[in-house]
């Protein structure tokens, strides 16, 4: 079942105290721009074990919680709502003050999803898919992109996890959606490793960025010019940079103190974006020994190249563009 909504539910079941339940129950609001992969997100949280409902009037929230809250002794199911500004009584300000409040009750982790996306992407999108704006039905499309970002696009600076979905294909969606949300006892945070091209801009959901565009450029070589950071030939020739191996090292020690305190603040999901010209040879093979150090020091590790059709290391999935 996909459903989802927003707005908050009534005080928690008086049926089950708080001693007898051994977690706080997960609770997603998952909101944004129209077109931005809200559907998507609610399919991915399902297939993790959430019960995900989308557009339910808000007045029936309450109900709704209550139904899923589970019997005595019962773990309450997780539960991801999806909304937009077609939902009955979506009010954005009211929404992000309830959210405020539901924050603070001890049996529930609720959280705000955001996701973002390029206007133009956006456009492409309704354009290829031949359905109106649900904002503008019988205007442009951009009209009502503008005037859905004029209203909630401030909701973003409110969520506790924001997603720019312009540049990312379904699956790095899903490993970005699982990494922040997944159920279960995980012992720290999981990391993203995400390489890219400054051609095509930061990759906006990044936590931290390294720029190694001043490492020597294979594609100036004719021979490892078609090949990708992957590939041996190149690995070796960005070795021959007398700086290579101190950035590595430095970049070691830089993140070996930080994780530690990352994880003493409760976050579930790092990513770090390295980025070179074409995204195609430094970035990947830095991103590629970046990952398998922290892999060696027990992470929680995925792997994307975000700009190159490449696989990145242990399977992990690298596809570039597409929407979500």
């Amino acid at each position: 079942m996909i459903v989802a909504v927003v707005a908050m539910p009534d005080s928690p079941s008086s049926s089950t105290s708080l001693a007898e339940r051994p977690a706080r129950r997960p609770f997603v609001v998952i909101t944004g721009l129209s077109g931005a992969g809200r559907l998507t997100a609610l399919h991915v949280l399902e297939d993790l074990g959430y019960v995900a409902v989308d557009n339910v009037p808000l007045p029936l929230l309450g109900d709704l919680m209550r139904s899923t809250a589970g019997s005595l002794g019962e773990m309450a199911v997780p539960l991801a709502f999806g909304v937009d500004t077609r939902t009955y009584g979506f009010d954005s300000k009211d929404l992000v003050r309830r959210l405020g409040q539901l924050r603070q009750r001890p049996d529930l982790a609720a959280r705000l999803l955001y996701l973002d996306c390029d206007s133009e992407i956006l456009q492409r999108r309704y354009t290829e898919s031949r359905r109106p704006h649900p904002m503008a039905p019988d205007r442009p499309v951009i009209d009502g992109i503008v005037d859905e970002r004029r209203q909630i696009g401030w909701m973003g600076d409110a969520a506790d996890v924001v997603i720019d979905t312009s540049a990312l294909s379904p699956h790095q969606f899903k490993q970005i959606l699982a990494g922040h949300f997944a159920l279960g006892n995980k012992v720290g945070m999981t990391i993203a490793v995400m390489s890219f091209s400054y051609r095509r801009g930061v990759p906006r959901e990044s936590d931290l960025v390294f720029d190694v565009r001043f490492l020597k450029n294979p594609h100036y070589v004719p021979e490892l010019k078609g090949l990708t950071g992957i590939d041996r030939p190149v690995v070796e020739f960005i070795a021959t940079d007398p700086d290579y191996e101190p950035f590595v090292g430095r970049l070691e020690g830089l993140l070996g103190p930080l994780l530690p305190r990352f994880d003493a603040e409760g976050k579930s999901y790092l990513t770090i974006a390295v980025g070179c010209t074409g995204g195609r040879h430094r970035s990947i093979a830095v991103a590629e020994r970046l990952a398998d150090w922290l892999r060696s020091a027990g992470r929680s590790v995925t792997l994307m190249h975000r700009d190159t059709d490449v696989r990145g290391g242990q399977g992990a999935a690298s596809v570039s563009g597409g929407g979500v």
